[in-house]
């Protein structure tokens, strides 16, 4: 066994434990810090009366980083019982150090989420550093899981069902320090480490028979317990309210957090665990969780994490071209994250409208306590606004925005080099070849694609495109970029339509082509929110606009066609040609689409999609209609695969879950695949009944089937 907790008795009769697990960056939940925690209790218990108290600190950056989610992939439905069974131990060492008899002070001095808070919580008192930098939360649903260490349990009893639940547990929320103090879970802050310590002792020296709230005799739940009429009336909402949240996805663990702890609410301490413990395992040796395990840890931190090389100084001074909704956007982050930024447009007034973009952004942050107004002030001051092009000399990076024209954006290219001839261009397209649009730069090989995502301000993720003579030290320049800007960066090569634009356009024109059926729009719109895509199809086109993915289509078709190649037109297409055309329904932009609007707002389905379409299709299977949608875009990201366009796993897991929406439960595109129940195999089966029902756009690629036929996966 290696110890992870050092052991410190001071004069005082306080035992200082901190946290140091030798070899890692990070303390975790594993069998090492099951058994030091173990056999670290089993000595307070002997030495108790020699004890004034405990203080538990961390020698890492972060207090505690939670549960070992290597193990945590590696568990499978047979370890069930024995997994159960090791989080009972665990379970057990921590209750008998909040039942030492001796008052327990967490002294949090560094990010305190899932395991790590749980730990906290079965100290008596905790003391958290006054540091923007930490985070207090339980992120357990976005993986998948519960707190399964007491956690839902504690936060119940501590905070009441309703608190923590909505508060706490359900939406995986990272609260900073003073957040944390206002919701309950933390109980003082402290300026630096030295009055961290010295407030834990004093409150030691203070409250020398500590016990927790709910092992004191008359403790009531806050907010009652079940029984309670006032609780009860409330309970029969929240499953339905859950049900409402989740639109029908495969999301089993929100359902078990919610049950956790209203059953724990209405039984003593110790069932309350075994119920908790027994939904976690569930959950833990369920596939669901290690998808989004894989997805939303383990790749995206493989993702954030690429080698960008050395020699390339940041850049100081970006200007960006276009200063509509997204080049605003774009100006917004980069002035967040310290670059003095350029916001150029054709007007003064179209630059200042979007520095106002930022200005609101900004202002709302301040009013929600997120930003404090000196932080206001000094990212509005590195956003310059300008018409002038004379303002861009000496930018290290510029960022062209306009509209999707190749002749606009060469024209804006030349005017760059004119001022800044040794900035790094890069174009924010969604759609248009990387390699075509270099042809208006005399330095086609430091040129790349930075396709950012709306809202730029929320969206985790910057597709990198290198186009056919993009150099490797431009793309590092760019990763670079990325990483500075806090986002999460997947790199692709140049393709119409890349990879995110070229996928999610499978998809939307899935579910319209489901309206040329006669399918009606209901039932399309619940197939893809049960599916679990957090936007239902036809919505999500009325946002986008029906005339973009027309005039990618005309653009894409005109291009096959003058490549020798033939063109085969999409069941969707003579749909949104009709919208357009004949019905003036151009989408929300537009005030019409396949939803009604009022005052910008939706307020339903365009009653007359079923004279135009039908709507009396009742015959295709529901389950088909899911699984067409998440069918078409992995066999998609498979072609992208094939032709190169995609090189790695991860970034098409990565990208297709931050970047365009796939079901987050699935472990994205291709590990959706992998885990399709038979493997590769039972998806190529499924693909080619789905082939038969639907078109030849499900025919398996050549590449999925290969790999079917050796047994592998997509790693």
């Amino acid at each position: 066994m290696v110890n992870t907790i050092r052991w410190e008795h001071g004069d005082d009769g306080i035992v200082l434990l901190t946290l140091d697990h030798p070899g890692r960056s990070a303390n975790v939940m594993n069998d090492d810090f099951g058994a030091s925690l173990a056999a670290t209790v089993d000595r307070l218990e002997a030495e108790r009366d020699q004890l004034a108290g405990v203080i538990i600190t961390s020698a890492k950056k972060t207090f505690f980083a939670g549960g070992d989610l290597d193990a945590l992939l590696r568990l499978t439905p047979a370890d069930a019982e024995a997994s159960e069974a090791d989080t009972r131990l665990l379970k057990n060492a921590v209750r008998r150090l909040e039942t030492l008899g001796r008052p327990v002070v967490a002294a949090i001095n560094g990010s305190a989420l899932g395991g790590g808070l749980e730990l906290a919580l079965a100290c008596h008192h905790r003391i958290v550093l006054d540091n923007p930098a930490i985070e207090i939360g339980f992120p357990e649903v976005t993986l998948g899981l519960l707190p399964g260490c007491g956690g839902v349990v504690r936060t119940v009893r501590l905070l009441g069902v309703a608190d923590a639940l909505v508060n706490w547990l359900l939406r995986g929320q990272r609260r900073r320090p003073q957040d944390a103090l206002a919701h309950g879970l933390v109980d003082e802050i402290a300026a630096d480490e030295v009055g961290m310590m010295d407030a834990a002792r004093a409150w030691i020296a203070a409250n020398p028979d500590a016990t927790q709230p709910y092992d004191r005799k008359g403790y009531r739940m806050p907010g009652g317990t079940p029984a309670n009429p006032a609780l009860a009336a409330q309970l029969p909402a929240m499953p339905a309210t859950l049900r409402k949240q989740l639109k029908g996805a495969p999301y089993p663990a929100p359902r078990n957090i919610l049950a956790a702890a209203v059953e724990g609410a209405q039984v003593d301490l110790d069932t309350a665990f075994t119920i908790e413990g027994r939904y976690f395992t569930e959950l833990a040796t369920g596939q669901i969780s290690k998808n989004m395990i894989k997805a939303l840890f383990f790749d995206v931190q493989t993702a954030g994490s690429r080698d960008i090389g050395a020699g390339h100084p940041p850049v100081q001074r970006v200007a960006v071209i276009g200063a509509g909704m997204m080049g605003a956007a774009i100006a917004y982050v980069c002035a967040r994250a310290g670059m003095q930024v350029v916001l150029k447009d054709v007007t003064i007034e179209g630059a200042l409208r979007g520095k106002a973009y930022s200005a609101g952004l900004l202002d709302r942050a301040v009013s929600r306590g997120l930003s404090a107004p000196d932080e206001r002030d000094g990212i509005l001051a590195r956003i310059q606004a300008t018409e002038d092009l004379a303002d861009l000399a000496g930018v290290g990076l510029a960022i062209e925005a306009v509209f999707e024209d190749p002749a606009l954006k060469h024209k804006v290219y030349a005017e760059i080099e004119q001022v800044a001839p040794d900035a790094l261009i890069a174009s924010n397209t969604s759609t248009l070849p990387i390699t075509m649009l270099a042809e208006g730069v005399s330095r086609p090989e430091e040129f790349i694609g930075l396709h950012f995502f709306s809202p730029v301000d929320k969206m985790p993720l910057v597709e990198v495109i290198r186009g056919a003579r993009t150099d490797e030290a431009t793309l590092q320049r760019a990763l670079g970029i990325v990483r500075r800007l806090r986002k999460t960066p997947i790199v692709v090569n140049d393709s119409r339509g890349f990879f995110t634009s070229r996928v999610i356009g499978t998809f939307t024109n899935e579910g319209v082509a489901m309206l040329a059926e006669g399918v009606p729009a209901a039932t399309i719109e619940q197939a893809s929110s049960q599916a679990g895509y957090p936007a239902p199809v036809l919505a999500l086109m009325d946002e986008l606009t029906l005339t973009l993915p027309r005039k990618i289509r005309q653009e894409t078709a005109a291009a096959t066609v003058a490549a020798g190649g033939t063109w085969q037109p999409h069941a969707a297409d003579a749909v949104i040609d009709r919208m357009i055309d004949e019905r003036g329904r151009p989408g929300r932009s537009g005030g019409a689409g396949f939803y009604d609007y009022h005052e910008g707002k939706r307020v339903g389905l365009w009653p007359g999609l079923r004279d135009d379409f039908g709507g009396t299709n009742h015959d295709t299977p529901f389950d088909d209609l899911k699984e067409r949608m998440l069918f078409i875009e992995a066999i998609e990201s498979v072609r992208c695969l094939e032709e190169g366009v995609l090189t790695s796993v991860v970034d098409a897991n990565v990208g297709s879950i931050l970047g365009i929406g796939y079901p987050s439960w699935t472990g994205g595109v291709l590990q959706y695949v992998n885990q399709y129940e038979g493997g590769l195999p039972g998806f190529v089966a499924r693909a080619r009944v789905l082939a038969e029902r639907y078109g030849d756009r499900f025919i398996p690629p050549p590449l999925l089937l290969a790999m079917a036929d050796r047994g592998e996966r997509f790693e």
